[in-house]
């Protein structure tokens, strides 16, 4: 399932600002943070965000042409705000949500499991983590 672009840009006006204050704090979610592939402004879009051994894998309701896939993939990093920490991810993979459930263990293997977005999803190692 892919969530209608309408949606999309109605949460990037409305939803997304009100929500990068809490999301780094609730379960499943994260703010991750990226550098526009054109711009070079900075972003930090709300996303589901599932912990793996050595990073994160980061679904994609949106489709493919979603500003914030494109822009980590173009600049190879991203910043991931998740519980009071900032974490430098690097090397993005795009997988089918399928491959990537392979990664996702425990608990939130079982989230993971219940989002019914399987276009794709973004697979993220940790460069460093700062605090």
């Amino acid at each position: 399932m892919r969530v209608p672009r309408a949606l999309a840009k109605f949460n990037r006006r409305v939803t997304n600002p009100a929500a990068r204050s809490i999301t780094p704090w609730l379960p499943g979610q994260g703010t991750l943070e990226h550098v526009g592939r054109k711009s070079g402004n900075h972003y930090r879009t709300p996303l589901l965000v599932f912990p793996i051994q050595d990073g994160f894998v980061i679904l994609v309701g949106y489709g493919l042409e979603t500003d914030w896939l494109k822009n980590v993939l173009a600049s190879g990093q991203a910043v991931l705000h998740k519980r009071g920490k900032s974490i430098a991810l690097a090397s993005p993979r795009l997988l089918s949500k399928a491959e990537a459930a392979t990664l996702v263990t425990g608990p939130s293997g079982v989230l993971y499991g219940l989002f019914p977005y399987n276009e794709a999803a973004l697979v993220l190692t940790k460069a460093n983590s700062t605090q």
